[in-house]
């Protein structure tokens, strides 16, 4: 079977329930047997070490408050389905809302920050 073309979209999510949305999202993508169409869904975030009381504590905090990554292709019913998920507003993309793929050398910059 040929391997479908995926690129990097960016979902707006409510800020604070990040974490929660990308669960959504992995349960109906394995309920709907999606992982053909949507390969990877990521947030953002980077280590951050600070001191309280005298003792190191390291923390995740996220890069873009609101946003997630996901790396799929948009083919038929799959925008709709993402759209559709408690904690989605949309797509970040053109103002009648339809969604714009990452530039690859955003989504390496994107990356690179990750661990």
């Amino acid at each position: 079977m040929a391997e479908i073309a995926k690129k990097w979209y960016v979902v707006r999510a409510l800020s604070g329930k990040e974490k929660k949305v990308k669960e959504y999202l992995e349960s109906e993508i394995s309920r709907l047997n999606l992982s053909d169409q949507i390969a990877q869904v990521l947030i953002p975030t980077e280590k951050v070490y600070q001191v309280r009381n005298g003792k190191p504590v390291h923390k995740e905090r996220n890069f873009f408050p609101g946003y997630i990554l996901i790396h799929a292709a948009l083919d038929g019913e799959v925008e709709h389905i993402v759209r559709g998920i408690t904690g989605v507003i949309g797509f970040l993309g053109t103002k009648d809302g339809k969604a714009i793929p990452l530039r690859s050398d955003e989504v390496s910059r994107i990356l690179g920050k990750v661990d």
